[in-house]
């Protein structure tokens, strides 16, 4: 069957996903359109195509045990010289990233993976571009804020053209038969 490069994200909603795709772009960004706007959970991952039946099971699992969450945008940060990145930093709702792609990628289920970096979650505006570009990206989007109510995540694949496609959503608090999972998210942040 082969294999597929799958992503787990959450999505960042209109206004702010098409405004952040466009400066990105506006920078230089050749991967800019390719790209929909978005937190990782998931980085790209290689799976073979007959185990996405399995992987929609567990995911569906992960997002019935989550709930709701403030995710708050605002500011700027870089990885560099690490790694050429130039991102808007996650003000409120990082912990609950981390609790999902923990989850995403818990070594009892089917996308175990092997992190380069420690997670961090952010919103990638610039990468691999020229410096002063890179530079540009920090200073104009330092101001940069936006909030919304994060109700859930998706699955995304990488199209053999480079383009990332939302293959399904996971919205939280909805077991696999569409019902509301029960007693499943005791140990999420947003109970403590």
């Amino acid at each position: 069957m082969g294999t597929v490069t799958l992503g787990v994200s959450i999505a960042v909603p209109e206004p702010y996903g098409s405004l952040l795709q466009e400066r990105r772009a506006g920078f230089g960004d050749p991967a800019a359109h390719g790209i929909p706007t978005h937190i990782t959970l998931l980085p790209p991952h290689e799976v073979e195509r007959e185990c996405l039946p399995e992987i929609e099971a567990h995911l569906a699992s992960v997002a019935g045990a989550g709930r709701a969450f403030v995710m708050r945008l605002e500011g700027t940060g870089t990885f560099r010289p690490l790694s050429p990145v130039v991102f808007v930093k996650v003000r409120e709702g990082a912990g609950d990233c981390a609790w999902l792609q923990q989850r995403v990628r818990d070594e009892a289920g089917p996308l175990v993976r092997e992190l380069q970096f420690p997670y961090h979650p952010h919103v990638t505006v610039a990468h691999g571009i020229s410096e002063e570009a890179m530079d540009l990206a920090y200073e104009s989007l330092a101001q940069f804020s936006a909030s919304w109510t994060c109700g859930g995540f998706a699955l995304y694949e990488q199209g053999s053209d480079g383009v990332w496609r939302m293959l399904r959503e996971y919205p939280f608090g909805v077991g696999a038969l569409g019902v509301p999972a029960q007693g499943a998210s005791l140990d999420h942040p947003s109970l403590r």
